[in-house]
């Protein structure tokens, strides 16, 4: 099972599968683990990012794996599909999020995948989410490629800040028109309302900042520019 399995499937054997650990991730900040999920017949791989390894944050709560989820369920609700399938999950280490693991090609990423035309729709999707999402930390490794032509963001801890904390990799767009259809898409989540799985993960303050962020996406239609030229994270890849 990948990152693109049936949601329903998915998030059964993430929340219901037994969890074995199989080690730990390299190169990240925050302790994440590679772990094995069986249910009956079904195994796959995901990654544990349980709260108790996570490095304290001077501008960020406890319990950041919930904005994993978070990210999981807006992605969900505006029909993108741009983050694997996540779940809230009491592991080995304790509570934290699941997510399916992607087999994607590790060689390719934001910079690489930019140079293809075909990828651009794709690459401005998850810019118009990073800038739904306030996201403080969008490298270009977090875009993972997989052969059947799709495009992941994952690493989506650093998120729904109330307060403007978003750095990214992704302003090659800035001034475009944004898409009508994914415009559509923020307007449809507005209307509806957010879920209450995705609001039950955000205090109020970061609701109201989410609901301006998207209006304000909606009136101007286009990309925002960096002006500043200092909003990107650290490493870029």
């Amino acid at each position: 099972m990948s990152g693109r399995a049936d949601p329903a499937s998915a998030l059964d054997l993430l929340t219901r599968g037994e969890v074995t650990l199989k080690g730990r991730l390299p190169r990240s900040s925050n302790a994440t683990f590679l772990v094995e999920l069986a249910l009956d017949e079904a195994t796959a791989l995901a990654v544990y990012k349980p709260e108790r390894g996570e490095r304290p944050l001077w501008d960020f709560p406890p319990g950041l794996f919930r904005r994993e989820i978070a990210a999981y369920l807006l992605s969900e609700a505006l029909g993108w599909g741009l983050v694997p399938a996540t779940a809230p999950r009491e592991g080995p280490l304790g509570e934290g999020s699941l997510q399916l693991f992607v087999p994607a090609d590790f060689r390719q990423h934001y910079f690489t995948l930019l140079e293809q035309v075909e990828h651009r729709e794709a690459l401005q999707r998850i810019c118009l989410f990073d800038l739904l999402i306030n996201n403080a930390d969008r490298k270009s490794g977090h875009c993972l490629y997989v052969p059947d032509d799709r495009i992941y963001a994952i690493d989506n801890g650093l998120t729904f800040h109330a307060e403007s904390k978003l750095r990214t990799v992704i302003w090659d767009f800035g001034e475009e028109p944004i898409a009508p259809a994914l415009l559509d898409d923020v307007r449809r989540v507005l209307d509806d309302g957010l879920p209450p799985a995705l609001t039950d993960l955000l205090d109020p303050d970061e609701q109201r900042a989410l609901k301006r962020r998207a209006r304000g996406l909606l009136r101007s239609g286009r990309f925002p520019v960096d002006q500043s030229g200092l909003r990107y994270p650290w490493p870029l890849i």
